[in-house]
């Protein structure tokens, strides 16, 4: 009996092993899988980023800081 479920999961996992070899020689796995030339993007992306929001902060900080104390001694009045 343990024969027999060694022999099938043998079989399974082979079915398997050459599904996935078939997907990775395929052209829809090689176009996503080709990250060569994406670093210096991504950094970039991030400078970008970094310093749209320290702009953005420099600008909104004392309005934000304002609102917030205003809230707070609001909620401090309801007590």
């Amino acid at each position: 009996m343990n024969e027999v479920i060694a022999i099938k999961m043998a079989a399974v996992t082979t079915y398997f092993t050459i599904r996935i070899l078939e997907f990775k020689k395929s052209r829809f796995y090689k176009a996503f899988s080709d990250d060569r030339g994406d670093v210096p993007g991504w950094v970039l992306v991030v400078l970008m980023t970094t310093g749209l929001v320290t702009a953005l902060w420099t600008i909104a900080a004392p309005r934000l800081t304002a609102i917030l104390k205003n809230s707070l001694d609001a909620m401090n009045g309801i007590r």
